[in-house]
């Protein structure tokens, strides 16, 4: 996986929903408000023939790290050429314009060039795949050294950095981390620290640790917050499984051991008191229940299936609805791997359509939001009877491993080549 030189790129899309009013959300952090890839925005399903307005296109040779949108501009990570070589950089858009309003450096950078989607060579490299996480006029990275850096979000200018590989004994790991920092309140989260500290908590404000915990090796999955019967927790998804530990203090709450092979990228799923992950390299899928005694918290299986056949996910994190999974379900298959619907209870896949390969979802309303890895944006019902395509739209060139942000009526995507604009809101449709 990689990124490379240059700044970001945007497909903005602007979604209002069938009869239901438009609620206007900024999108934050890697997956959303929530990290669940739900938007609070409706959409609207009727696209002109000729596809979606575009408002502007940009290049962005190579890069993974999604964009996170929040008070007008848009954020994403990316390499930049500088003095001694590769930089890694966060840029800062201007969301309607595209306008690039500053950057700023996050660390040494590095980039293997990779095939294009559908190619035989499909390595993207070990360049930005860290999304920014934006809050309370702050910008976060953590980028794939394990440099943890705060900017201000309005200027630029650098507020605080912390070196985890450096100050808590990191253990990175192979194709350097991929994980996004999360926050939580006054607290950002990353895993990556040594013995005793592979769980880090700081106070955003300052970088200070408020504390640490844990002796677990890090995956290139980002963390995810939830409440889970009245309890804030934040669930890692380490190479021993799922660890969940409590937001306030780190102490461990459950564990749900789950195979390590090779690589390990998609974030964990939360509905309800379940929780859902997968991984490819032959690893599969597999849900747990969380049940909460006198005793404490528990993992109950509810199912595993091995295997990349059929709910293995590489780095595409679905989304759910209604209890089902609907996301780009497969590995490796660029291209044509499908997007599929799969009940989070069971396991059991209702419907697949081929095409999709290794791209991203969201959730609007009642439509999932699928990004291919050819840069196509696709509308589908989200509903498990069967596979209903509403809308669809090439939106760029290039190979996008990317999760599509929608942010007060736009949808911001970026690919390994461009970026691009699209105004697909209700009031757009109706012109």
């Amino acid at each position: 996986m990689t990124n490379r030189l240059l700044f970001a790129a945007l497909v903005a899309g602007s979604f209002a929903g069938f009869a239901v009013h438009l609620h206007a959300a900024d999108w934050p952090q890697y997956r959303g408000p929530n990290q669940d890839g739900i938007s609070p925005e409706s959409i609207s399903a009727k696209w002109p023939a000729s596809g979606p307005n575009v408002v502007w296109k940009s290049p962005t040779r190579n890069g993974f790290s999604s964009f996170a949108v929040s008070d007008g501009k848009a954020f994403t990570q990316v390499l930049h050429e500088g003095d001694g070589g590769l930089r890694e950089v966060v840029v800062a858009l201007d969301a309607g314009t595209g306008k690039e309003l500053w950057f700023g450096d996050v660390g040494p950078g590095k980039y293997d060039s990779g095939g294009d989607s559908g190619a035989p060579d499909n390595k993207g490299g070990d360049g930005p795949r860290s999304t920014p996480t934006v809050s309370a006029g702050k910008v976060y990275t953590y980028n794939q050294h394990l440099l943890l850096n705060c900017f201000d979000a309005q200027t630029g200018k650098l507020v605080w950095k912390k070196d985890v590989a450096k100050d808590h004994a990191g253990r990175n790991i192979g194709w350097k981390s991929a994980m996004s920092p999360v926050v939580d309140g006054d607290l950002i989260f990353v895993a990556g620290g040594g013995v005793g500290r592979s769980f880090l908590a700081l106070n955003k404000s300052t970088g200070d640790v408020v504390w640490k915990s844990g002796d677990e090796k890090m995956t290139h999955a980002t963390p995810v917050v939830a409440t889970i019967h009245g309890v804030r927790q934040i669930i890692f998804f380490m190479q021993s499984g799922l660890v969940s530990v409590a937001t306030k203090d780190g102490k461990g709450l459950w564990k749900f051991p789950f195979p390590y092979k090779v690589s390990t990228a998609a974030s964990p799923v939360v509905a309800g008191d379940i929780v859902y992950c997968s991984a490819g390299y032959g690893v599969g899928g597999g849900a747990c229940r969380i049940v909460k005694s006198s005793d404490g918290f528990a993992a109950q299986e509810l199912w595993k299936i091995a295997g990349d056949a059929k709910v293995a996910n590489h780095w595409s994190t679905p989304v759910v609805k209604d209890g089902h999974l609907y996301g780009n379900f497969s590995f490796k298959k660029y291209a044509v791997g499908p997007l599929k619907c799969v009940e989070l209870a069971s396991g059991e896949v209702k419907w697949e359509q081929p095409g999709f390969g290794a791209g991203n979802v969201l959730l609007a309303g009642n439509c999932v939001v699928a990004l291919t890895d050819d840069g196509q944006v696709v509308l589908v019902e989200a509903k498990p009877a069967a596979y209903k395509e509403l809308a669809r739209a090439k939106a760029v060139e290039g190979k996008c491993w990317s999760t599509p942000a929608l942010s007060n009526g736009r949808l911001y995507v970026r690919s390994t080549k461009e970026g691009a604009c699209l105004d697909v809101s209700a009031a757009a449709a109706s012109r």
